[in-house]
C-alpha cells in the first residue's frame, strides 16, 4: 500500500446518453467504487434485483455511454507537489477529461490508472470518466461468447448460476492524491529460500521519479513489529537491495503451521528529513512447488511413451500438501460493492469447512487486494486464473497486447502475496467449446509474463488438463451415483465436481414470487434463478427434480422438497471429498464446484447460499475435511431389507502427528435402534498419511424407516467420528 501526505475523495455524479459524441443533460448521485446500474437503479427506485426475473430490467444499459463527473476546487500545493488522479479500477474501456480535455484513453478494468493533472488545473476543476458500452465480439448468440476478444469476466454474459447482468463503471478504489515530485512508483520483494529454509535472499526492487535528492529507508519487520533488517540510502532512479535474513519464520497454510507474515516498510524522505511516502506491504517466505504426483510416472504404461500426467502435487516448504478447497467466484455480481468485510465473512466460512485452498475462478473477477490480503493472514492458498474462461481467445495482435497489458498488471499486483500457489491460464479451454491448445499464442504469452514478473511461482495452461477432473456435477448421471463413480475414478486432481442443492427457505422467499414457490415449474422464477434449463446437459438441472423422485416419494411441501435435495447434497459432496481424499497419495487435490455465488440461485452447486447462508452440505463437507478422521467407502446410497451392507474403513491423516492405540466401534442406527457390527484397532497412523482398514460386512434386518445412518465412533477421541446417512427399502413381494 503506497501512502502520501494527502488523499481527496471526490463527490461523483453519473449522466449517460445513447452516442458517444452526445453529452448527458441530467447528472444523478453516483456511488464510486460501484457501478453504473446501481447507481441508475437507486434514483429510479428499480426493485431489487436479485427478485424474480427483475434483472431483465437492466438489459438496456449493455449499450449506452456513462459519464462520471466530480467538480473539485484548486488545492493548494507546496513548490515540490503535484496533483495525481488515482484509480485502481474501471470498467471497461473508458476515456478520462480534465476540464473538457481528453488526457488519457484505455481498455481494460484491471491497469491501474495514475494520472498528473497539476498542468491542467485551474480555479475550479471538473474530471470525467467516460465509460463506454458493453464490448461484444459479435451481436448474437447472446452469450458468453460476445466476451472471446476481451478481459472482462465472461460469467456476467450469462452462466449456469450467473444471470445475464455485466457491470459497467468505476469499480475499485478512486481518488486524488498529492505527491512529492519525487515518489516511488514501485517496490517489488522477491526472495529465494534456500535449500534447507534456514536463509531468505532478499531482493528490494524499488523504482522511483527522482527530481531533487532524497533518501530511502528499507526495514523489514517481524510480526511482534521488531525490525529484523534495515538498509538506508540516496534514492535513486532504479534502486536494487541484496541483503540476506537467517532463519526465517516461513509462511504455511493455516492447517499445517502458522501464516506467519513479516512487514516490509519503505520509506522515501524528502529534503527536510520527513517521510514524503511510504509503501507498506506484507511479506511471507515460502517455496511452492508443483511436483510429480506419486505413482504419475508410471504412466501411460504402453509404449511409445510421450509423458505422464503433469504435476499437480503441491509441494510447499519442502512438503506435500493434500490440498482441500473448493471454486472461488465473485461474491457480488457487481465487484464495485465488494468490500474486505465481505471478502472475510466468506473466508472465515471457508477456514471454518477445514478449506485450506481456494481456485479463483477465471470467467468471474480478478479479486481486490483486501482478498489476497486476508489469504494471506488466514493461512489460505490461492489458485489464481487469469480471465479466460470457456472461450477460443484469438491470436490477433490486438487481442494479444490487451491479454499483456492486462496481465502484467495482474502479476504485479498478485504476486507479493504468500498465499498465491499457483498461475492457470483460465478455465476450460482445451476442449471441444473452446478449441485452445498449449500453442494457442494467449497461453504461450502468460507462460512467458509468469516466469519474466514471477518465476517461483508454479504455472499450468488451463485447467483440466490430463489427468485432472471436471465433474460430474450431480448425484447420479447415466444411471451411476456420485458414490460409484468416485470409488472407480482414478485423478491426480479433482478441482471441478459438483453436487446441487435447493437454497435454504429464506432464500427463496426473497427471490420466487410466493404464487410460485411449490411446486418449481419451468418457465417461472425458479428458472430464472437457475433451477431449470441452466445447464445444456440437462433441462432439469439444477433443481434435478427427476434425481430426486428416483430416490423419494414427490415432495408435498417446499420444505420436504428442500429437505431432500440437501441430503443428497450433503451425502454426494461427503462422498466426493472423503474418496479423493483416500486415493492420496495419486491423488492430491479436491475442490468442489463451487463455494459462494453472486446472486442467490434457487438451486445451485454451491455450499453457500447468497449472500452468505451455509447449506446443510457445508458441515458435511466440514466433516469430510477433518484433517484427522476416520472414514467409510460407500458403494451406493440405496440399500434393502437382508441385504449384505459393505463397508471398507479408513483414518485419515493430512498433518504431521502421528496416532497409535486408536480404536473404531461401528454401528448402524434406524429410528431408535443401534446396532454395533464391528470394531477396528486402527494400526499406527504415520504423519501425512492414511491407513487402509478392513472390509465390514452385515446382513440388513427388516426396518420400517426410509433412513439409516452408519456411524464411526473413536473411543479416544470423538473429534475423528464419521456419520453416514443411506436409504432403506424393503423388498417388495
Amino acid at each position: 500500500m503506497k501512502f502520501f501526505a494527502h488523499i481527496e475523495r471526490l463527490n461523483w455524479e453519473l449522466g449517460y446518453c445513447s452516442a458517444k459524441e452526445q453529452y448527458p443533460d441530467k447528472f444523478i448521485p453516483a456511488i464510486v467504487p460501484g457501478a453504473v446500474q446501481l447507481d441508475i437503479a437507486r434514483e429510479a427506485n428499480y426493485p431489487d434485483f436479485n427478485y424474480a426475473d427483475n434483472y431483465r430490467l437492466f438489459r438496456w444499459m449493455e449499450d449506452i455511454y456513462y459519464t462520471y463527473r466530480a467538480r473539485f476546487n484548486l488545492p493548494v500545493l507546496k513548490n515540490n507537489e503535484r496533483l495525481w488522479f488515482i484509480s485502481k479500477g474501471i470498467d471497461y474501456q473508458f476515456e478520462i477529461f480534465i476540464n473538457h480535455e481528453l488526457i488519457h484513453e484505455q481498455e481494460g478494468m484491471y491497469v491501474p490508472v495514475e494520472l498528473d493533472l497539476t498542468s491542467y488545473l485551474q480555479e475550479v476543476n471538473w474530471i470525467e470518466v467516460k465509460v463506454m458500452p458493453v464490448p461484444k465480439r459479435h451481436s448474437f448468440p447472446e452469450d458468453k461468447t460476445q466476451a472471446s476478444h476481451v478481459t472482462k469476466p465472461p460469467v456476467s454474459y450469462g452462466w449456469d448460476w450467473h444471470p445475464r447482468l455485466i457491470p459497467l463503471g468505476v469499480w475499485d478504489d478512486t481518488y486524488l492524491e498529492i505527491r512529492s515530485e519525487s515518489y516511488v512508483n514501485e517496490v517489488n520483494v522477491g526472495y529465494n529460500l534456500s535449500d534447507d529454509f534456514s536463509v531468505a535472499n532478499i531482493h528490494v526492487h524499488a523504482e522511483a521519479i527522482v527530481k531533487n535528492e532524497s533518501d530511502y529507508c528499507w526495514e523489514l519487520k517481524d510480526a511482534d513489529g521488531n525490525i529484523v533488517l534495515v538498509e538506508k540510502g540516496r534514492m535513486q532512479p532504479i534502486l536494487d537491495i541484496e541483503i540476506a535474513l537467517n532463519t526465517p519464520k516461513l509462511w504455511w497454510p493455516h492447517d499445517h503451521g502458522v501464516p506467519y507474515l513479516y512487514s516490509s516498510c519503505f520509506y522515501m524522505f524528502g529534503n527536510g528529513g520527513g517521510v514524503v511516502q511510504s509503501i507498506e506491504n506484507k511479506i511471507g517466505f515460502r517455496k511452492v512447488q508443483l511436483v510429480m504426483n506419486e505413482g504419475a510416472w508410471d504412466e501411460p504404461e504402453a509404449f511409445p511413451k510421450t509423458r505422464s500426467v503433469p504435476p499437480i502435487q503441491i509441494e510447499l516448504n519442502g512438503r506435500k500438501i493434500f490440498a482441500k478447497g473448493t471454486n472461488w467466484v465473485n461474491p457480488e455480481i457487481f465487484p464495485g460493492i465488494i468490500t474486505r468485510d465481505r471478502y472475510k465473512e466468506l473466508l472465515d466460512m471457508a477456514v471454518a469447512t477445514n478449506f485450506n485452498i481456494v481456485r479463483t475462478w477465471g470467467g468471474a473477477v480478478v479479486n481486490k487486494a483486501s482478498f489476497f490480503e486476508l489469504c494471506d493472514e488466514m493461512g489460505i492458498m490461492v489458485w489464481q486464473e487469469f480471465p479466460l474462461s470457456c472461450n477460443q481467445y484469438p491470436d490477433d495482435t490486438e487481442y494479444l497486447a490487451l491479454l499483456e497489458f492486462e496481465a502484467r498488471a495482474i502479476i504485479k499486483r498478485v504476486r507479493q502475496h504468500p498465499s498465491l500457489v499457483l498461475w492457470c491460464g483460465g478455465n476450460e479451454l482445451f476442449n471441444s467449446w473452446s478449441k485452445m491448445t498449449d500453442q494457442s499464442l494467449a497461453l504461450r504469452l502468460l507462460n512467458a509474463l509468469c516466469f519474466e514478473l514471477d518465476r517461483n511461482t508454479p504455472f499450468i495452461p488451463t485447467s483440466p488438463i490430463f489427468g485432472i477432473a471436471h465433474g460430474n456435477y450431480v448425484f447420479r448421471w447415466k444411471g451411476q451415483e456420485v458414490f460409484d463413480m468416485m470409488n472407480k475414478s482414478h485423478h491426480t486432481a479433482y478441482v471441478e465436481t459438483g453436487m446441487p442443492g435447493i437454497s435454504p427457505l429464506e432464500t427463496l422467499e426473497r427471490i420466487i414470487p410466493l404464487n410460485q414457490l411449490f411446486p418449481p415449474e419451468p418457465g417461472t422464477a425458479w428458472e430464472d434463478h437457475h433451477a431449470f434449463r441452466a445447464w445444456d446437459a440437462n433441462d432439469e438441472t439444477w433443481l434435478c427434480r427427476d434425481i430426486i423422485t428416483e430416490y423419494m416419494e414427490p415432495a408435498e411441501t417446499i420444505e420436504e422438497l428442500i429437505v431432500q435435495s440437501q441430503l443428497l447434497q450433503s451425502e454426494g459432496y461427503k462422498a466426493v471429498y472423503e474418496t479423493a481424499r483416500r486415493q492420496k497419495p495419486y491423488c492430491s487435490m479436491v475442490l468442489n464446484w463451487c463455494f459462494n455465488e453472486p446472486w442467490p440461485t434457487a438451486a445451485n452447486n454451491s455450499l453457500i447460499a447468497y449472500p452468505s447462508v451455509p447449506k446443510p452440505a457445508l458441515a458435511a463437507v466440514r466433516e469430510a475435511c477433518r484433517p484427522l478422521c476416520v472414514s467409510a467407502v460407500i458403494h451406493k446410497f440405496v440399500w434393502f431389507e437382508r441385504e449384505q451392507f459393505t463397508t471398507d474403513l479408513w483414518f485419515l491423516n493430512d498433518t504431521v502427528e502421528q496416532l497409535s492405540g486408536l480404536s473404531v466401534i461401528v454401528s448402524l442406527h434406524a429410528a431408535d435402534e443401534e446396532i454395533r457390527i464391528s470394531e477396528w484397532q486402527v494400526p499406527e497412523v504415520k504423519p501425512n498419511q492414511h491407513v487402509a482398514g478392513p472390509t465390514i460386512t452385515f446382513k440388513l434386518p427388516l426396518w420400517h424407516v426410509p433412513l439409516f445412518k452408519l456411524i464411526l465412533e473413536v473411543r479416544e477421541n470423538a473429534a475423528f467420528n464419521a456419520a453416514y446417512t443411506l436409504m432403506y427399502r424393503a423388498h417388495k413381494n
